[in-house]
């Protein structure tokens, strides 16, 4: 990111600084209350805006969805301006073991989603459908890999 300066880019309007981002007002506005982004001064009635901001916005979007907290944006915006990049990577490294874990828990949930479809597939209309049964709480649903270490494991009957 680049430092915004005022004295000879364009300047826009909130309205027209949001188009330009692809965001609605609100979004900035929100942005602005949550320290992301400056408020200008009201010149003649009117706040006007750096057009570069336009660029800040979009690298804000773009952290959200890599799964960052508007908070740990807030703090990457504050280590760019340091230069800070090993604690950059660190902040990054940590967002990328929690969706590597995200990863894995959906793995996990398609294989026993995967297995209650067979189930209920080759299973008679005599029994209780075993989707039906797992999701009453009535049959235990169990993942072949779930770690001991997950106390939060959403599979009941996994042992945890």
């Amino acid at each position: 990111m680049t430092q915004h300066k005022t004295d000879n880019s364009p300047q826009f309007t909130i309205g027209k600084l949001a188009a330009a981002a692809g965001v609605g007002v609100e979004t900035i506005r929100y942005y602005q209350r949550r320290g992301l982004l400056p408020v200008p001064d009201n010149a003649q009635g009117f706040r006007h805006y750096p057009a570069t901001l336009a660029d800040r916005i979009r690298f804000i979007r773009r952290a959200q969805e890599l799964g960052f907290s508007l908070d740990e944006v807030g703090h990457l915006l504050q280590l760019e301006q340091g230069g800070e990049r090993v604690a950059i990577r660190s902040l990054a490294g940590e967002r990328l073991a929690q969706v590597q874990a995200k990863i894995h828990d959906l793995q996990k949930m398609e294989s026993m989603l995967s297995g209650l479809i067979q189930a209920c597939a080759h299973s008679s209309g005599d029994t209780a459908c075993p989707i039906i049964a797992a999701l009453a709480g009535e049959l235990a649903v169990s993942a072949p890999d779930c770690p001991p270490e997950r106390p939060d494991c959403p599979v009941s009957g996994c042992g945890h």
